[in-house]
């Protein structure tokens, strides 16, 4: 691992991401500090756009506000709430086991912990990351395709999956970054550090930064 000031990145960040607009499950625990809804949203936001997945939530937390409210609806009726994220199908088949599985195995709470929360229909380690740490407040490294391109941009990390990244970051990165370190990447990876011919020229943080596999930049 390369010696990456993460200390000066991570402050410039906080005051850059003003800017930027929220990843929606942000939004959704600032709004209603709902570990509920902040699992529903991340389970909606895989594979989906930020601005989809909050226009969904919106439409469905209108109706659906605990698992009892998620319990009456059918997979049909919950693929008409949920469309047009992606793999919607799919989606509304895991919400509609979820329920069943919080019962028997939580008595119908939202777990905390991360072995915990991958029981869960539809839940994989980013969810379970996110809504511990978005939901409950405690301790989640979230990493996802965003946090996995720029710790390996910037030199910080050499892996080759999301999961490798996680693994190593859980080791060498101090834990006072874990619980915003989703919010800033993802936003800074949307907005700035995207995936091809990231803006460099306009990147407050480049100074930091190795450039590793960038290939063209703007």
């Amino acid at each position: 691992m390369k010696n990456v000031d993460i200390d000066s990145i991570y402050r410039i960040l906080s005051k850059e991401i003003k800017r930027y607009n929220a990843p929606v499950v942000d939004l959704i625990e600032i709004q209603t500090k709902d570990p509920f809804k902040v699992l529903i949203a991340t389970i909606l936001s895989a594979r989906t756009k930020d601005e989809t997945t909050a226009k969904v939530c919106e439409k469905l937390f209108e109706r659906v506000k605990s698992i009892e409210d998620l319990e009456k609806l059918s997979s049909k009726k919950i693929e008409k709430f949920i469309y047009p994220v992606g793999f919607y199908k799919t989606k509304a088949k895991h919400l509609k086991k979820l329920p069943g599985v919080l019962r028997k195995e939580f008595d119908g709470k939202i777990p905390s912990e991360i072995d915990d929360l991958l029981k869960l229909p539809g839940v994989g380690r980013k969810t379970a990351n996110l809504v511990r740490a978005v939901g409950f407040g405690k301790d989640g490294l979230c990493i996802d395709t965003h946090c996995h391109r720029i710790f390996n941009r910037l030199g910080y990390v050499k892996t080759k999956t999301p999961n490798e990244t996680e693994i190593v970051l859980r080791k060498n990165l101090p834990k006072k970054y874990w619980g915003k370190i989703n919010y800033l990447f993802v936003a800074f990876g949307q907005n700035l550090c995207r995936p091809i011919s990231p803006w460099c020229s306009k990147c407050k943080i480049i100074e930091y930064c190795s450039q590793v596999g960038v290939k063209s930049k703007r």
